[in-house]
């Protein structure tokens, strides 16, 4: 009685041939093109600042994401120092709600 089991087929030599030469073209190209990927910051940068507080100050609106975007920073930290800042009175809560918190630089 055979086996009816299902699975994987072998392959051929020659299919075995043509796809250790398409892996060896992916590996080649693959390696030709690194991306580096961005380290995002966890430190903030020093809110005291005079270059940080000035490009603040340029911003109408103040969001963490805009700030997280502009100093390459985590969301997470990006609202503790825009937090930080609002207790040093460089910037002023707006509106917000859980989620998302709206500054604007304090004049």
């Amino acid at each position: 009685m055979r086996n009816m089991g299902g699975g994987k087929k072998k392959q051929p030599l020659k299919k075995m041939k043509d796809t250790g030469e398409k892996k060896e073209r992916k590996e080649s190209k693959s390696k030709g093109s690194t991306t580096e990927k961005k380290s995002v910051g966890i430190v903030p940068p020093d809110p005291k600042n005079k270059a940080v507080t000035d490009q603040l100050k340029k911003m109408k609106v103040l969001t963490p994401y805009i700030v997280a975007t502009r100093f390459n920073l985590r969301l997470s930290v990006a609202k503790t120092f825009l937090k930080e800042l609002e207790k040093q009175g460089v910037v002023e809560f707006i509106s917000g709600s859980k989620n998302t918190k709206i500054y604007k630089s304090a004049d």
